[in-house]
């Protein structure tokens, strides 16, 4: 068994621009092995208070701050991450449990993530506006500029602990909001590594603040009409209800997904089995952009399904530190038992399964079910797990009309070279994203990311987000004498 290569660590909470430990200390468990990998100082409502008054006061310093400093602080977090590259990979493998490798590839993403802010930190522009479209406003003209909008609430989930803060912490310094964030109380330590490298590169201290708090304790960030905005990834469930609670602040909201697929009869279907594999099982299914239900034309059916499996029995799963681990566990055992129940479940009612369907702790194999139905829970809830469907397809647009009857729409996947499909799914599918010729789970961190329906609102991405982050504010100008 490989050995862990960084210590378990004990850190405080990062508030006004300070570490401190006053606070309940909470031990941070692998979930591969529930050994402790770090103590993690928890906050409470005093210091959310002073969090929020923090940020408040030093929104007064960060709006104010030039283009080139907010670049040139981006800058340099993107370059000690990257300086601190192996310490960040560990640090997620060890907490959330995925396999190094791909640990190492979200720290990749966080470094072009900082990178990309620090590039449009210097493009939030506005616009000249004519005004004299009417003889009463001749010699009028207006300009539009973007603003920020204020201190910031952002609550993040366990899945990408690195680089889904980065999401919520680089477009807010691209743009001169502050930020009270609350990570994922699986997963604070990565968070708070980040918030060292943010205070080292320069950031006015109290523009950031890192408080691993209790779900009631970070219910005031909701509610506190201070900060201005409140930006949550997380469960669909969770994140609608905050909404009702977040009174006057702008919302966004990037949730869950059953992410669906669909193999057409000419594609390349040794391509497509391998990406929806790879786009299905990476971190155990952990993402809500994971490939969950696939849906192949009848007269390649078979022939998917046999690339498909040969594909799945090669991934290892096990100790996410193995250099050669695909799958880790599940962040907690009791999300793999009630995978499993799902599955038992759909069984019971007429699936057949083709491969899997058993567990270890919270390792689940690599699992995959057909002869399902919609209303089972396997397709019309998010599994957030390595449990995967698939399913033959005669008509197109049936198929079309079976994606769109989840109550989802995050992005979905065609392997297709018909243009005409290609516009077709585009048109009528309820999702934020199609892509074609990849699966669902394909995202590079500069497009606009986010769903509809109950996937959420508003749009993640670089520039996306600072759209969201900024309130345009007009200025007319007469110049009649």
């Amino acid at each position: 068994m490989p050995e862990t290569l960084i210590a378990s660590r004990t850190t405080g909470y990062l508030l006004d621009g300070k570490f401190m430990t006053d606070g309940q200390p909470v031990e941070i468990r692998s979930p591969y092995d529930n050994k402790v990998v770090g103590i993690v100082t928890f906050a409470g409502a005093i210091q959310v208070e002073a969090a929020i008054a923090g940020a408040v006061r030093c929104f007064e310093v960060t709006r104010k701050l030039p283009a080139f400093e907010r670049q040139r602080v981006l800058r340099e977090v993107a370059r000690q991450i990257g300086l601190r590259h192996e310490e960040f990979a560990r640090s997620i493998a060890l907490e959330s449990g995925k396999p190094i490798k791909t640990a190492r590839a979200e720290v990749d993403r966080a470094v072009f993530t900082f990178t990309v802010a620090s590039e449009e930190a210097t493009r939030i522009g506005g616009e000249y506006l004519p005004l004299d479209l009417q003889e009463l406003a001749a010699q009028r003209w207006g300009m539009v500029r973007r603003f920020p909008v204020g201190a910031i609430a952002a609550i993040t989930p366990f899945n990408f602990p690195l680089n889904l803060v980065a999401h919520k912490v680089a477009p807010a310094i691209a743009t001169g909001c502050t930020v009270v964030l609350k990570p994922a109380p699986q997963t604070p330590l990565t968070a708070l590594l980040l918030a060292e490298v943010v205070q080292n590169a320069g950031w006015p201290a109290g523009a950031l603040n890192v408080l691993p708090l209790s779900n009631e304790d970070a219910a005031l960030l909701v509610r506190d009409d201070r900060l201005r905005m409140l930006t949550f990834t997380g469960s669909s469930a969770v994140g609608w209800r905050l909404k009702t609670e977040a009174g006057k602040k702008r919302v966004t909201l990037e949730l869950g997904g059953n992410a669906a697929v669909i193999v057409h009869s000419d594609a390349d279907l040794d391509y497509a089995a391998e990406r929806c594999a790879i786009g299905g099982f990476s971190y155990a299914g952990q993402s809500c952009i994971a490939v969950q239900r696939i849906f192949v034309q009848q007269s390649v059916y078979e022939k998917f399904v046999e690339k498909f499996l040969a594909r799945v029995r090669d991934f290892k799963a096990g100790n996410p530190l193995d250099e050669a681990t695909f799958i880790g566990p599940l962040i907690r055992e009791q999300d793999a038992i009630r995978a499993q129940q799902w599955v038992e479940e759909a069984i019971s009612a007429g699936a057949k399964l083709l491969i899997g369907g058993h567990r270890q702790g919270s390792l689940m194999e690599a699992t995959m079910l057909t002869n399902t139905r919609r209303e089972m829970r396997v397709n019309c809830e998010e599994v957030f797990a390595p449990v995967k469907t698939v399913e033959p397809y005669t008509d197109f647009g049936q198929v079309l009309a079976e994606i769109n009857a989840s109550p989802y729409g995050l992005q979905a996947g065609l392997f297709t070279r018909d243009v005409v499909l290609i516009f077709r799914a585009y048109e009528e599918l309820e999702v934020g994203g199609l892509i074609v010729g990849d699966a669902p789970t394909f995202r590079i961190d500069h497009m606009p990311y986010g769903g509809v329906k109950d996937s959420g609102m508003g749009r993640e991405g670089l520039r996306y987000a600072i759209e969201d982050m900024t309130e345009r504010r007009l200025l007319v100008m007469n110049l009649k004498e």
